[in-house]
């Protein structure tokens, strides 16, 4: 681009795109992979009878959505121009694509593989929740170290490495809450995924405040083209913003509807049990005389 006012722009995004191999070639792949294990597979091997249209739609807008968020012109203002926009990229590929990957992963898929017995013990280590807490919140602060993160935008193997550990780690993170099997690998109970997501949150949380309050660290951006008026201060401090407001609304949003979810479960436990006692006491009651 010439001019710096372009930049951003119509024709930026509609000219800017990423077309790197792993990125079409491993998205087609994934779908197809996917496509054929809910189609084929599923058939031969008698699985299930059918695979529900709302779990197709969660993969597919997962996996479309991170697609775009490497593919698109967002890929290119994040990597050159502003940190925001990388920051924006990294919540998709850590916060958006992985939940909805494993929502639209049907159980009767995972089950079979949970019957080898190493596979269910180190599926069972790496998805527990301690585990999949620290694993994924070291993750997302050792990438954000200033030398690693100024390598990454130098170095593509290394910038995709960050990239796929980012959906790796997410989905170890998230599988408590939405793990596909009910037996092996199963959720939290409510309660405990709503405490999970309280402090699961708080170091990516803690990680934008840091980022919000602090002098610009990352040196491309500092000799980047300014775009939108944005200084590399104003810049880093929107980005840190972006990992701090709107992930904490995020799990806000998700620990409420679990709370309603588990207020809802007490409420029909307790007249489930009254209507049990009601039964037992019922029991032995002399008939009344007509």
């Amino acid at each position: 681009m010439t001019s710096t006012a372009l930049i951003g722009g119509l024709q930026f995004w509609m000219t800017q795109w990423n077309w790197q191999p792993s990125i079409v070639g491993g998205t087609i792949l994934l779908l197809a992979l996917y496509l054929y294990a809910v189609g084929p597979v599923r058939e031969k091997f008698h699985l299930a009878d059918e695979i529900s249209l709302g779990q197709a739609m969660a993969f597919l807008l997962g996996v479309n959505l991170m697609f775009l968020s490497l593919f698109s012109a967002l890929d290119e203002l994040g990597d050159r121009y502003l940190f925001s926009m990388h920051m924006l990229q990294h919540l998709i590929l850590m916060m958006v694509g992985p939940p909805l990957l494993l929502l639209g992963t049907p159980g009767w898929l995972i089950e079979p593989l949970l019957r080898h017995r190493v596979v269910l013990r180190l599926g069972k280590g790496l998805t527990h929740p301690a585990v999949a807490f620290t694993l994924f919140n070291a993750d997302a602060w050792l990438w954000h170290a200033p030398p690693l993160y100024d390598a990454t935008l130098f170095n593509q193997n290394l910038h995709i490495l960050e990239h796929l550990s980012f959906v790796l780690f997410g989905l170890l993170y998230w599988w408590p809450m939405f793990s596909p099997v009910k037996q092996g690998l199963p959720r939290l109970s409510i309660g405990g995924q709503v405490l999970y997501l309280f402090f699961g949150s708080m170091p990516m949380v803690l990680l934008g405040a840091g980022l919000t309050f602090a002098p610009p660290l990352y040196a491309p951006y500092l000799h980047a083209p300014r775009v939108w008026g944005l200084s590399p201060a104003t810049d880093q401090q929107l980005g840190g913003l972006l990992m701090w407001v709107p992930v904490s609304l995020y799990m806000i949003v998700i620990m409420s509807i679990l709370f309603i979810r588990w207020m809802q479960q007490q409420e029909r436990e307790t007249r489930d049990e009254e209507i049990r006692q009601e039964a037992i006491s019922g029991v032995g009651q002399p008939t009344p005389l007509s």
